[in-house]
């Protein structure tokens, strides 16, 4: 089960967030459209966690455009898959192209 925050920010269970931006693995490069999930506690935790995972997987750069919380469970891959992965603490990034 999802969790929606309340305007106090209790929930009954984890947030997962999804971020949606362009990372760039070199300067000058077009990037790569990417989707970030996680869980985390708050927006600035979640964008922090993206940006450091990120960085691990060697992007230099990454222009954070979205970001949200999902409501509902993904039905459809890779995002079903990142989304047990975010539950367990994992930082899934979906990359495409």
């Amino acid at each position: 089960m999802t969790a929606i925050p309340d305007n106090d920010n209790n929930l009954e269970g984890p947030m997962i967030f999804i971020i949606i931006g362009k990372a760039y693995e070199q300067d000058g490069d077009e990037g790569i459209d990417i989707h970030v999930m996680l869980r985390a506690p708050d927006d600035d935790t979640a964008v922090r966690e993206a940006l450091n995972a990120l960085a691990e997987e060697g992007f230099l750069e990454a222009d954070l455009d979205q970001i949200g919380t999902l409501t509902d469970i993904p039905d459809e891959e890779p995002h079903a898959s990142a989304y047990q992965g975010a539950l367990t603490g994992e930082v899934a990034i979906i990359k495409f192209g």
